[in-house]
């Protein structure tokens, strides 16, 4: 059974030496990669990886465990040396760009876990993600974070590690959001989370968007990720393998195509 995540084990090699979609254009991309090559010592993850996210954009990224996707955001933000390849965000050129620069200039990633500082209040891990900010700016900015999140605004003042898993999830991405992303990247938010604050998550997602805020969204809920994105990227032992506006009638038989051939049963209907 599915249980709404991507499976483990062997892909087809026919599935993803094609790619299954006409690329989509993106007016004013705000994020250009094009063929990021990137891995660990020897051993190359990423393999010519091509995506583009626009300005205000929510752009979902799916794929089985160790297909490359937390490898991709870790490259992106400065996090995991580049062998290959170049992208740029805004007007800056990310390859050999450290994670304090990318955050600097807006592009924010918050990841996988609940890395919080547990022995100071809630408040002050808020500030020391804007740690060089302006003091009244950084007050200004908590406010702002907290505000998406009424759950840990009314913790302000008790220790990270007094929060519930869940609430730790939301201090992480506040973190995040103190720095007024241009683009946020979260690397499966939902992780340990009740359904419930899931959907809690996701719908700071869509605020984000609405106020002009680009998200790429790496997650293993398929459903949920697809209904609060605009595009998927689907990735595959480290290669783009689909590329679809998440409208599309026909995406769940895209996907299976993509992951397993044309025989496979669909993960949006298991």
């Amino acid at each position: 059974m599915w249980g709404g995540c991507w499976p483990a084990g062997p892909l087809r090699r026919s599935a993803f030496t094609r790619r299954l979609s006409v690329p989509i254009s993106a007016p004013e991309a705000l994020l250009t990669v094009r063929g990021l090559e990137a891995g660990y010592g020897k051993i190359g993850v990423l393999h010519g990886v091509d995506l583009h996210i626009a300005a205000g954009e929510v752009v979902t990224l799916l794929g089985p465990n160790g297909a490359g996707k937390t490898s991709l955001l870790r490259a992106l933000s400065g996090l995991l040396p580049w062998s290959g390849g170049s992208a740029r965000f805004g007007g800056l050129e990310l390859r050999g760009v450290g994670p304090r620069e990318a955050a600097q200039a807006g592009l924010v990633h918050v990841i996988e876990g609940h890395r919080v500082f547990t022995q100071i209040s809630v408040t002050d891990n808020l500030l020391l993600a804007g740690y060089d900010l302006p003091r009244a700016e950084r007050m200004a900015r908590v406010e702002e974070a907290l505000s998406f999140f009424p759950e840990i605004a009314a913790k302000r003042h008790e220790k990270g590690g007094a929060l519930s898993g869940g609430q730790q999830q939301m201090l992480a991405v506040a973190q995040g959001l103190v720095r007024r992303p241009r683009l946020l990247m979260l690397d499966e938010p939902s992780a340990g989370l009740s359904p419930v604050l899931v959907d809690r998550v996701l719908n700071v997602v869509r605020e984000l968007q609405a106020r002009g805020t680009a998200v790429l969204l790496v997650e293993q809920l398929i459903e949920k990720a697809l209904g609060a994105a605009d595009r998927v990227y689907a990735l595959a032992q480290g290669r783009i393998v689909l590329e679809a506006a998440t409208s599309e009638a026909d995406l769940p038989r895209r996907l299976e195509r993509a992951y397993f051939g044309d025989d496979a049963v669909s993960p949006l209907e298991a």
